[in-house]
């Protein structure tokens, strides 16, 4: 519950305004004060009125309203709460957000706030897709911006894809793992994730399908529980996740030296699907066809066993290490063997071979290899799959 907190409910112009109405019913449900400000577009879709009716608290609509600022204050407003939540969250707003923008009532609260801020986005799929929007949502989460959605659903416009406003159970959620002092508070858990990159030349690399989406959600899942979350990521093709420290790499042996470089953790979580070779010989310009039909020969050297070094480190050793184990046969035998032989605390296992739809999808079906034996889990959403894990984390180390 919400013990007494205040949200500042931002709601912005789009047609999933309509849900901030819900939002605001659910939010007060679960014990929140709710406050809400609109901006002018958002007045197209739902009234001051309503907004007012359902929070039981006025509404707050114009920068320069003379009687509001001897009242409260802009400062003052995007002060008084615990969390500032903006839901929808349109590309408009983002892109505000993200360059520091104060136009308005909402752009302003938003800079001057102190406390946390959590983004609901929700736009066209191609407003989404948008290299504009990508590089703002970065932004906002390198300075720590929290987010939820936005999910893939049919829109309003008739489209279909990315860009549809998280549900409102889901947004509540968020709101309140964003106010919880969750088991992991005051741990600090290493996560990698991603693939790696490893050159063969300036323009070409040797690589995995591995899109970052478990570790990312792992890494989400812990910073939910409270954790302080390094996140080491190859170039993954999901974006990291708000809240943790982004450290971004390309090869195998700039993971080693960033995950070493964030030591001491209470955890490690080594997600990433690290390449075990890289190209010794890599060229230094683009390789080129010279007629003669000879392809160029590659000698590969093996890259650092990061995992393996972690378990082993006599000085500074996360109190629990787990690994990953991407198999595409005998996957129960080869991770426990792999567990043995890396030493680590617990081995996830994964079957990636052909059809099975992990490497890259939204699903994932694993065995928890521990000291105790196999643990088959359910083919489970990753979200969910890393929510389980991180719990079974929290009880180890919390």
């Amino acid at each position: 519950m919400s013990n007494g907190k205040r949200i500042l409910l931002i709601i912005a112009g789009g047609i999933a305004a309509f849900k901030s109405l819900d939002l605001i019913r659910r939010l007060r449900e679960r014990g929140f004060g709710v406050t809400p400000v609109l901006t002018p577009a958002a007045e197209q879709f739902v009234t001051p009125l309503s907004a007012s009716a359902l929070a039981a608290s006025k509404v707050y609509r114009d920068l320069f309203d003379l009687t509001d600022e001897a009242e409260m204050g802009h400062i003052e407003l995007s002060r008084a709460a615990d969390l500032l939540v903006v839901a929808p969250a349109t590309a408009d707003l983002m892109a505000k957000m993200a360059h520091g923008h104060a136009s308005d009532l909402a752009s302003t609260l938003l800079m001057a706030t102190d406390k946390p801020v959590l983004i609901a986005p929700a736009m066209n799929v191609r407003m989404w897709e948008h290299p504009a929007t990508r590089r703002n949502l970065r932004l906002l989460q390198e300075d720590g911006i929290l987010s939820v959605g936005p999910v893939e659903g049919a829109m309003a416009c008739g489209e279909f894809g990315f860009g549809r406003m998280a549900e409102v159970p889901e947004i509540v959620a968020a709101v309140e793992a964003a106010l919880s002092a969750g088991p992991l508070t005051g741990r600090h858990v290493l996560v990698t994730s991603g693939p790696t990159h490893e050159p063969i030349d300036p323009v070409r690399y040797i690589a995995n399908r591995s899109s970052g989406a478990q570790g990312t959600a792992i890494a989400a899942a812990l910073l939910a529980l409270g954790a302080r979350v390094s996140f080491v990521t190859g170039p993954a093709s999901v974006p990291p996740p708000p809240g943790a420290e982004v450290i971004r790499v390309e090869t195998a042996r700039q993971m080693r030296e960033a995950v070493f470089a964030a030591l001491p953790a209470d955890a490690a979580v080594c997600a990433a699907a690290v390449a075990d070779w890289h190209v010794a010989n890599a060229a230094g310009r683009k390789m080129k066809k010279d007629g003669s039909g000879r392809a160029p020969a590659f000698e590969l050297a093996e890259n650092p066993d990061i995992l393996a070094e972690l378990s082993r480190l006599e000085t500074g050793r996360p109190g629990l290490v787990v690994g990953f184990a991407a198999e595409t046969d005998d996957v129960v035998a080869n991770a426990t063997a792999k567990r043995a032989r890396k030493g680590c605390d617990w081995i996830v296992a994964n079957d990636v071979s052909e059809g099975s739809g992990v490497m890259g999808g939204t699903e994932n079906e694993v065995t928890l290899i521990t000291a105790e034996g196999a643990e088959a889990w359910p083919r489970l959403g990753k979200g969910e799959v890393a929510r389980l894990l991180a719990e079974r984390i929290a009880a180890r180390i919390g």
